[in-house]
């Protein structure tokens, strides 16, 4: 069993890692989870992440260290293009056959299309629309929040606690929706300020499953936030397939919800994404050995 090749892909992102084994059929023989894995963490913790994610995953597939030579690695990794990164990733110690990187947008992206020509619009706490198209890649907005992440869960509540204010002076009508959030910071808008001074983007983003549920409930304020939002995840969409991408897949936390709010013109392009991050990353590690 050893002597035959496998393939491992991990998925590593700031809230954890995951890592999945499989043989040359595809058949899965072990996966396995670990601590976070980004470059903004550091290298030497990423590493580890990746590293006890995989060993895990091997050893739920019984594979020892006997059959590390005959293993292949994919890792799509969040920041990685961080400068320096790559250089420094690609020098850490192993018994593999080969480790290869790609950042964990593009893993996705190759996961959800199966390798072929495709895009994604990521919308979760950030958002970000990522594609390829022959041997280029293509890539819209995603530059951070606030300057950009237009759609996200944090623009999303971003745009809810200014709304909340502006209800608060008598600028808009007051809905539940902004009583509500005001509701949060004793309805005083120094506490809001004294909060925004220290907030981040996962902090704005935890409004956002708010504004939904009172945007379904018909509150005026949460349906135009929300169809703002879509408007934005729209146009990100719509710039991939005018880049030339065939098709897209809409992923994250938010893709469920957003997708009924959608033009129908972006809906009807949206396709099921084949597989996740970690299949992209073992595509990208079976790539690797017939190089």
């Amino acid at each position: 069993m050893s002597s035959s090749p496998f393939f491992l892909g991990v998925d590593g992102g700031g809230t954890g890692c995951r890592a999945r084994v499989e043989d040359a059929d595809g058949q899965v023989l072990g996966q396995g989870l670990a601590g976070p894995a980004a470059t903004r963490l550091g290298i030497e913790k990423t590493w580890a992440a990746i590293l006890a994610a995989s060993e895990s995953a091997l050893k739920e597939a019984g594979l020892g260290q006997e059959s590390l030579e005959h293993i292949r690695v994919g890792v799509a990794l969040a920041g990685l293009g961080r400068k320096g990164a790559l250089e420094a990733l690609s020098d850490c110690p192993h018994d593999f056959a080969k480790v290869v990187f790609v950042n964990d947008g593009m893993g996705a992206c190759l996961g959800a299309h199966s390798g072929q020509d495709g895009a994604i619009v990521i919308a979760g706490t950030g958002s970000v629309g990522i594609g390829i198209v022959g041997t280029t890649e293509l890539r819209v907005g995603g530059y951070g929040f606030p300057i950009s992440d237009e759609g996200s869960g944090a623009s999303l509540g971003l745009n809810t606690v200014r709304a909340a204010l502006r209800a608060h002076d008598g600028r808009e009508d007051k809905t539940p929706l902004l009583t509500e959030v005001m509701k949060k910071f004793a309805h005083d808008p120094m506490e809001i300020v004294r909060w925004m001074d220290r907030a981040s983007a996962t902090d704005y983003a935890v409004f956002a499953p708010a504004v939904l549920r009172h945007a379904e409930q018909g509150d005026p304020a949460a349906r135009q936030i929300v169809q703002a939002a879509a408007g934005e995840i729209d146009t990100l969409v719509r710039a991939l397939l005018a880049q030339g991408a065939p098709k897209v897949s809409l992923l994250g936390g938010l893709a469920s919800p957003l997708e009924p709010w959608l033009a129908h013109d972006v809906r009807i392009r949206l396709k099921p994404a084949d597989g996740d991050a970690v299949s992209g990353a073992i595509l990208l590690a079976r790539r690797a050995s017939e190089t």
